[in-house]
């Protein structure tokens, strides 16, 4: 069967432009060759290398990673029974309730000691249309005061669909979408592309987030890769406005507004000036997000015409603003609920961060108590390490703005607003995982150097989620997921065939796997560690510590991965500091 190639197909790839080079590796591509797959996922896609088109086995793959995320939604959530706040489930609950229940301009002021609602408008409508149609089906569920900590089974079966719903006609879209645009770009077959998107789209760490632990973070990533998607098409005004909806969804999505701005801006200048396209996406972006906040500020100035006019508070922002202003006006209301927006959404009061996370400012305390000091100065630092570490990445895209460095750019700006920037979450590393992974689709993707980097950086990102996991009884999925998905694209601990060096072995892979390989072995025994072994009464956070300690190393080196190849592929450096085997290495 290995031998059995369907040559008649052959030719006809290649005229439609897609029987390019494989993105396996450097030889010959392997439906062509006739050589067996090198992993279990291009085995299981075998029987289909002939196919002319990556959307007949489309259909396939879309049932089979629902099923997935239906399954894993029957583990439990966060806050499941665990009083007296319950977590991420009941937050998103609670904001059904209040966003159905409580006039517009209530939803970012309604007892912010329960859940207060802390993230964009989008976010805000979308919890209301949810909480609209479980209404439909259960008032009770959504019921003002008397719903809080609800654990009604059928409940969790229609917030577990809002997620895949949600997923299914935002993210995942998208994400096909980008497949196609990146993969034809990069001249990979449809065959290898199929395999790419199945390995996105079972990307552990977006399952157990949001269809296990619960939230909607790939709505938001799917606004972003259609933002991305939009770019490789050249349609920049879609790009915008796909990106001021990542933004008013979730304001994680900040990570990537740098390589957005800087590739968009890129675009108006290189290869020609076009002064036009700069001012249409300035004034498209300005004019989505007036379109997200435009309910609020009606809903301000229909109050203040009513009467219905609570007495004004101090701003919780720009204090002194209060007294250039004109408390009795329209606009007061207004500016109150813009400014209480901006407030909730960017809670620069919490710290620089709340809890354990493996980035660099968490692994800094464990040396070197920084937490207690000034705010103030907290802030200045995380800013400047933050520019620091994304303004390189985002000078090569302004100057090179070329289409296939995308997921290399956003990957690595989001890396650096990871490690370094304020109020960082567990959850967060989702943002760089997710354009690092989209790597797959892209040339060589599949490749054992790209596999084994985005692999440890999924594989590392899931083990730095374990502590929040394991918090609420998620350590059975955890395991089943990232375990399955190692074994599906032949990485270890399943698989270390990745770091083979198939006798013609260099320097760099035999480094690549001595470097895995010791975050591999820390991440083993520090769950046979922590299964077995109680940390000592006076450091009962030892095994937590040690946790971020591995995991801000890692990601260290995924980011220094990510910019080494974006400065080689742009050929920004001149040729002569790359050696004569540079246009070979950046192809």
């Amino acid at each position: 069967m290995a031998g059995h190639s369907p040559s008649p197909h052959k030719p006809r790839r290649k005229a439609k432009g897609t029987g390019g080079p494989s993105n396996l590796g450097h030889s010959t591509s392997v439906e062509s060759s006739g050589r067996a797959p090198s992993f279990p996922l291009a085995a299981f896609f075998w029987p289909a290398r002939g196919s002319a088109s990556q959307w007949e086995i489309l259909p396939i793959i879309l049932m089979v990673v629902g099923l997935f995320r239906w399954a894993a939604g029957l583990w439990g959530y966060s806050g499941f029974e665990k009083p007296p706040m319950f977590g991420d489930y009941e937050a998103q609950r609670h904001w059904m309730e209040i966003t159905t229940h409580l006039p517009i301009t209530q939803w970012y002021f309604h007892d912010l000691q329960w859940w207060g609602l802390d993230y964009p408008p989008l976010t805000a409508y979308h919890s209301w249309l949810c909480g609209k149609i479980g209404s439909l089906i259960d008032p009770s569920w959504f019921a003002l005061h008397k719903s809080r900590g609800i654990h009604d089974p059928t409940l969790k079966i229609f917030m577990r669909g809002t997620v895949i719903v949600s997923e299914y006609l935002i993210y995942i879209p998208a994400v096909v979408i980008f497949v196609r645009r990146f993969s034809r770009l990069s001249g990979v077959t449809s065959w290898s592309a199929s395999i790419s998107l199945a390995a996105i789209l079972m990307q552990p760490a977006t399952i157990l987030i949001d269809h296990i632990h619960f939230q909607y973070n790939t709505v938001m990533l799917g606004f972003v890769v259609a933002s991305m998607s939009s770019m490789l098409a050249g349609r920049y005004l879609w790009s915008a406005v796909f990106f001021v909806a990542a933004l008013g969804f979730k304001q994680m999505a900040l990570y990537y507004a740098f390589p957005v701005f800087a590739f968009l801006l890129g675009s108006c200048f290189s290869p020609r000036v076009n002064v036009l396209r700069f001012i249409r996406i300035a004034l498209v972006t300005a004019i989505s997000f007036g379109i997200l906040v435009l309910p609020f500020v009606i809903g301000a100035y229909n109050e203040w015409k009513q009467g219905i006019r609570s007495k004004p508070a101090p701003l919780p922002l720009f204090q002194g603003l209060a007294a250039h202003l004109d408390t009795k006006a329209f606009y007061y209301p207004i500016v109150e609920q813009l400014v209480q927006m901006v407030h909730r959404v960017f809670p620069f009061a919490r710290g620089l961060f709340e809890d354990k996370v493996a980035n660099f400012w968490c692994a800094l305390n464990v040396v070197v108590k920084i937490k207690h000091l000034p705010a103030e100065l907290l802030q200045r630092l995380s800013l400047i390490a933050t520019l620091a570490s994304i303004i390189p990445p985002n000078l090569i895209l302004i100057f090179r703005p070329r289409k296939e460095l995308l997921p290399l750019a956003f990957a690595t700006t989001a890396w650096g607003f990871f490690l370094f920037s304020y109020q960082v979450h567990e959850k967060s590393v989702l943002l760089p995982l997710a354009p690092m992974t989209l790597l797959l689709a892209g040339s060589q993707g599949l490749s054992k150097e790209i596999r084994a980097w985005v692999g440890f950086a999924n594989i590392l990102g899931c083990w730095t989620m374990f502590p929040l996991l394991q918090r609420v009884d998620l350590r059975v999925p955890y395991a089943v997921l990232t375990l399955l998905w190692a074994y599906l694209l032949g990485l270890p601990p399943t698989s270390f065939s990745v770091y083979s060096l198939d006798g013609h072995g260099s320097l760099k892979k035999i480094a690549t796997a001595l470097i895995h390989g010791s975050f591999y072995l820390a991440m083993a025994m520090w769950h046979m560690l922590e299964l077995n072994l109680q940390p000592p009464p006076d450091k009962p956070d030892l095994w937590v510590v040690a946790n971020v300690g591995v995991g801000a190393a890692g990601f260290a080196l995924c980011y220094v991965w990510c910019f080494a190849r974006l400065v080689l592929q742009s050929d920004i450096l001149p040729k002569a500091l790359l050696g004569k085997k540079s246009k070979t290495k950046t192809n």
